[in-house]
């Protein structure tokens, strides 16, 4: 996106889109990019009222009603940091620069980055029952690459399990689930949201 249109989480947006013909999830909708303006920022005292009404106790009543977005607050009982294999992190390497060679009408060439060399996972209870998801919300890659350049990188794996693993579960954190167009029944740990039950709402990664 152009640099005007990048926009921060709790940012308020603008925007036209369509509904995709080869994408049935009653939320999905396609985007276009060039419509995309910034209105303003959601204040801090308005951000619980916005999410604590969005969640949901069981993910498969909300696959039944044919959801494929929902926020729950999970039961984690752990949180593991799994290096890659080699030839896993090659293949989104070579995966990612084919897709950086392609170029879309409104966006433009993609620009390339590093995979991350580690897996981020959840064991987490909800009403369904245990599960295990790999969290793929931006912002917890971004931060490993952001401390590994101030610390090694075992002293970055060991930050992020205390982070992620003991601090954020402590004050009150929410999964923002979603499902794959392709795997519309496979729900994914897409977001992270700290937020504790009494109503105090906040994202500070430092």
């Amino acid at each position: 996106m152009q640099d005007a249109q990048q926009f921060r989480r709790w940012d308020v947006v603008r925007y036209s889109s369509q509904r995709p013909r080869d994408d049935k999830r009653i939320e999905s909708r396609r985007l276009d990019h060039q419509s995309l303006v910034i209105t303003g920022s959601l204040p801090q005292r308005e951000r619980y009222g916005l999410v604590a009404p969005m969640v949901v106790e069981s993910l498969e009543e909300e696959r039944a009603q044919g959801h494929s977005l929902a926020f729950i607050r999970p039961k984690i009982s752990r949180f593991t940091v799994e290096k890659k294999p080699a030839d896993e992190l090659e293949d989104e390497r070579q995966r990612y620069e084919l897709a950086a060679k392609q170029t879309d009408l409104f966006l433009g060439p993609i620009i390339p980055y590093a995979p991350c060399p580690y897996r981020f996972k959840y064991d987490y209870e909800t009403k369904d029952g245990k599960r295990t998801g790999t969290c793929q919300d931006w912002e917890t890659e971004a931060t490993f690459f952001h401390w590994r350049q101030q610390y090694s990188e075992d002293e970055t794996v060991k930050r992020m399990k205390a982070r992620w693993g003991d601090e954020m579960p402590a004050k009150g954190l929410l999964f923002a689930m979603g499902t794959h167009s392709q795997y519309p029944d496979t729900w994914l740990i897409n977001g992270l949201v700290q937020m504790s039950e009494v109503g105090q709402l906040s994202l500070d990664l430092g």
